[in-house]
C-alpha cells in the first residue's frame, strides 16, 4: 500500500518541541508522510520566552494550497493546530473544501487556551471561528478549557469525572456526528489520560494512564499527532488514544528525570522508535 499522507497545518516554531516540530517526526516514525503547510514561523514558541520572532505565513497558505491542487496531492487526513487568526481559520474550511476526499480523516485540535484561561491571541471571532472549523471536523481534541469555550459554557459548569466526562464528549458529538478525544480527562489523583466518543460505535470509553506530576509545553501537540497517525494507520479511536496517552507518559517521565525546563517541551525524541510499526508501547 502506498504510504498514507497528512497535510498538517499549523506554526512552525524554531525551538521548544510542539506544533510542526513535533507533528513531522512523530508522523515520520509512525509511517506516514507528513506534508506541512506553516501558518507562521517563530523563533521559539510563546510559552515562557521573550522576544521571540513571528513570521505570519497567512498570504502563503492559498498560494500553496493552489499549488497542490493543481498537482491533484491527495490526503489520509487533514490535521490542524493553533491558528493566528479569523482568516487563517477561513484559509483552512476553504482547504477543507479542496482536499477532503470521501476517506480523508479531519483532525481538528482546537487550541483556544488552557487551564480555564482564552489564550491572550485569541479574541472572541477566533473563537466562533474555530467552533465553525471543529463542526467541519471528524475527530476533534479538546482539552477541558476548550470544551467549554466551544460547548458556549462557563468552565466552572464543566462536571469532571468519569460521568461528567462522557456527558461533555458526547455533547461535542453533535448528536454523534463526530468523534471526541477530551484530554486532560483525570479520574484519580494517580492517574490522567483523555476521555474518547467514538461516532462509529456511539461509545464513550476513558483511558488512562500514570500521571506525571509536571507539566510541559507541547504535549497537547504530541499526543494529537501520534493519535492522527494511528487513525490514518486504521487503529480504532479508543487504541489510537491510548497510544497517544502512553507516548506523551513516557516523554513526560523521560523528560522530568533530565529536570528540562517546562517550556523546551518533552524530550520526545530518543522514543520515536516505540511508535513504528516494530515497535510499540502496549
Amino acid at each position: 500500500m502506498p504510504t498514507p499522507r497528512v497535510a498538517a497545518i499549523h506554526d512552525l516554531s524554531g525551538f521548544g518541541r510542539c506544533s510542526l516540530t513535533v507533528a513531522i517526526p512523530i508522523l515520520s516514525a509512525m509511517g506516514v508522510q507528513c506534508c506541512p503547510l506553516p501558518t507562521a514561523f517563530l523563533s521559539t514558541h510563546t510559552g515562557g520566552f521573550e522576544g521571540f520572532t513571528f513570521l505570519d505565513m497567512t498570504e502563503e497558505i492559498p498560494k500553496v494550497a493552489a499549488h497542490w491542487k493543481s498537482l491533484n496531492l491527495q490526503f489520509q487526513s487533514i490535521y490542524s493546530g493553533f491558528l493566528g487568526s479569523v482568516q487563517q481559520i477561513g484559509l483552512v474550511e476553504h482547504f477543507l473544501q479542496d482536499f477532503r476526499g470521501r476517506d480523508t480523516i479531519v483532525v481538528v485540535d482546537p487550541v483556544m487556551g488552557d487551564h480555564g484561561e482564552i489564550y491572550q491571541t485569541y479574541t472572541p471571532a477566533m473563537c466562533t471561528g474555530m467552533a465553525r472549523l471543529a463542526a467541519c471536523a471528524d475527530v476533534i481534541t479538546p482539552n477541558l478549557t476548550e470544551a467549554a469555550l466551544l460547548l458556549n459554557l462557563p468552565y466552572t459548569a464543566l462536571q469532571e469525572g468519569k460521568t461528567g466526562y462522557c456527558e461533555i464528549v458526547e455533547r461535542l458529538s453533535m448528536d454523534g456526528r463526530r468523534s471526541v478525544v477530551l484530554t486532560g480527562a483525570v479520574l484519580s489523583p494517580e492517574q490522567t489520560g483523555a476521555m474518547c466518543f467514538d461516532a462509529k460505535t456511539g461509545r464513550s470509553t476513558a483511558v488512562q494512564t500514570s500521571r506525571i506530576p509536571r507539566e510541559f509545553h507541547g504535549t497537547g501537540d504530541v499526543f494529537a499527532s501520534v493519535l492522527t497517525g494511528a487513525l490514518v494507520q486504521g487503529a480504532s479511536l479508543p487504541d489510537a488514544a491510548a497510544k497517544a496517552v502512553d507516548f506523551v507518559r513516557i516523554c513526560a517521565e523521560r523528560t522530568a528525570l533530565e529536570n528540562l525546563p517546562m517550556r523546551e517541551g518533552v524530550d520526545f525524541e530518543p522514543l520515536l522508535g516505540t511508535l513504528t510499526a516494530t515497535g510499540g508501547i502496549r
